[in-house]
């Protein structure tokens, strides 16, 4: 007597739209874009290549769209601590520079993956656009954060300073990222964190309290079940 088959299961197009996005991040981290055909995406993900060009226009399409999935994600995984209300806003400025500097924003796998994108910013329009878009994303989060602490400690500061203060700011959380994440074992624990903290510290004029670093460890949440 044979088996039965598994009933069939439609799964929503969200869904399935993320499932090819991972199989592309899993290859490209793996492989560098290069490896990440259609064809390896397909059988990553276990479906058609028809069902890739279904959801996405082209492979330029859908790498494109990881990209943006990827660097939304670290946005997200930074700014998820800030959300308590109950802290002040020095406080919270203080966690998110923290949490853009430890685990699991700041990892090899991270890194490496925005490596890989970043190389097709010179060719790539829609990647180009992508970049522009996640970038704001990220760096105005802190200067929100930026210009909440200054009311807060009640030193206003004008749109054009609160610009500036958010740019510097945003080039020391990524410069720290991206060494932290390359050369991992070259850092103590905690270190690059405490960095960044006393430099957006020095940047805004504002004392960022170093306990951010141990807060944040204990308030990240963990890697995603099944994400490598």
């Amino acid at each position: 007597m044979s088996e039965p088959r598994p009933k069939f299961r439609r799964e929503p197009a969200t869904q399935r739209k993320e499932a090819l996005i991972q199989a592309a991040l899993g290859l490209i981290a793996e492989q560098g874009i290069g490896g990440a055909t259609v064809r390896a995406i397909a059988q990553r993900a276990d479906v058609t290549q028809g069902l890739i060009r279904h959801y996405f226009s082209s492979k330029e399409d859908l790498i494109a769209a990881a990209y943006e999935y990827h660097m939304d994600r670290m946005t997200e995984l930074t700014a998820a601590p800030v959300a308590d209300p109950e802290v002040t806003a020095r406080q919270r400025l203080g966690t998110f520079v923290a949490a853009g500097l430890t685990s699991p924003v700041m990892d090899t796998r991270s890194v490496t993956l925005w490596a890989s994108f970043i190389s097709s910013l010179r060719y790539d329009n829609n990647m180009r656009a992508m970049h522009q878009r996640t970038y704001y994303n990220f760096r105005n989060r802190l200067e929100v954060l930026i210009a909440d602490a200054l009311a807060e400690a009640g030193r206003p500061a004008s749109e054009g300073e609160l610009r500036r203060m958010a740019i510097a700011g945003n080039a020391v959380i990524d410069g720290l990222w991206m060494e932290g994440g390359a050369l991992p074992d070259a850092f103590e624990t905690g270190e690059l964190a405490r960095i960044g903290l006393q430099s957006v510290g020095a940047i805004t004029g504002l004392e960022l309290d170093r306990t951010a670093v141990e807060q944040t460890d204990r308030n990240l949440p963990t890697k995603e079940e099944g994400e490598p």
